[in-house]
């Protein structure tokens, strides 16, 4: 099968992804394989093609993957060949450790994922446990359901860790993937969310969503808000939203990987019961519940299609900024 490979890290602009023929894999027990419809870009792989966090190589990356069961293992019971299905990023968490038995399976120390651990779905098949798969809502198409998987379910998270759905306002940093389908959500919940991105394009789409406000400066928002999500890996934007956060107010960080955070003066930034959340991952719970609601809401997915051999531009377009979500079409 055809599959993009890292190697060896580099520079997105420098085409660190090497498009090589592998053997098919074959589901082992419990396993099923997926012959893969669309993979979703997510900045998490551009971390890893660019070596920001340590992993095994070589492997095939991609975490938000859409398609078909084509091949079953021994004892799975909860999907049959033919099957639509999504694979995320978590992909395996022990179930007898002190975090899985309190339903934070999200920070087993066991835990595995998808495009990084174990190869990916930038390649023509990817496999998965049964127990890590999940059926998609029959009204997005492949390409629109596959940022769900990782853009909104993490969002959806840094949603619920920030007290937002409790919230009467929200501010969003960065408007990225996961961003433009946590506003919806937000909206959903009958928040006013607010944007701050540098984007013009951003912006706009961001209003096209619902934001009831967007520009560049955090020090121009409406008024300060009791819910923040900071979706840029940047830790220079940490003091100013800590600073326009309500007393009592709750910022959580969404990425796996942030630049280093000045120091902060704790009168000005974190006093008043303010508190800071960081995002790990996502529980199996989280996806289900989101997936549930997006397609209730309906969400709308904006996204950019791409070839699976077009995935080193892809890299490279979505460091410099992209409105949605890029999905290689495989």
């Amino acid at each position: 099968m055809k599959a993009m490979i890292l190697e060896t890290p580099a520079p997105a602009e420098s085409n660190p992804l090497k498009i090589r023929d592998i053997p098919v894999p074959s589901p082992g027990e419990g396993e099923i394989r997926v012959k893969v419809e669309a993979c979703g870009v997510c900045r998490t792989d551009l971390h890893i093609a660019e070596g920001d966090i340590p992993f095994r190589l070589p492997v095939v990356p991609g975490h938000q993957i859409v398609g078909i069961v084509d091949e079953i293992g021994s004892g799975v019971s909860l999907f049959s060949k033919g099957e639509r299905v999504g694979i995320a990023w978590l992909r395996h968490a022990c179930g007898f450790c002190a975090f899985c038995k309190s339903g934070k399976e999200n920070l087993c120390k066991n835990a595995k994922y998808t495009g990084y651990d174990e190869n990916g779905g930038y390649a023509e098949y990817a496999i998965v446990n049964e127990g890590f798969a999940y059926k998609l809502p029959d009204s997005f198409s492949s390409t629109h359901a596959a940022p769900l998987l990782c853009a909104g379910i993490i969002g959806y998270r840094c949603l619920k860790l920030a007290k937002a759905r409790e919230a009467k306002t929200l501010a969003l940093y960065g408007f990225g993937a996961s961003a433009h389908i946590a506003v919806q959500v937000a909206k959903y919940w009958g928040c006013r969310v607010y944007v701050v991105t540098r984007s013009p394009s951003h912006a706009k789409l961001a209003k096209d969503l619902g934001a009831d406000w967007a520009g560049e400066n955090p020090k121009n928002l409406p008024s300060k808000t009791e819910s923040a999500i900071i979706f840029a890996p940047a830790g220079s934007i940490i003091p100013s939203a800590l600073e326009m956060l309500e007393k009592g107010g709750t910022l959580a960080l969404a990425g796996i990987h942030m630049t280093d955070i000045p120091s902060l003066n704790y009168e000005k930034h974190l006093f008043y019961e303010k508190t800071i959340r960081s995002v790990t991952a996502n529980t199996r719970s989280d996806a289900k519940e989101f997936l549930d609601i997006a397609s209730k809401i309906p969400v709308r997915t904006k996204v950019i299609e791409m070839r699976l051999e077009e995935a080193n531009e892809a890299l490279a377009m979505l460091k410099k900024g992209v409105d949605g979500a890029i999905v290689l079409k495989i």
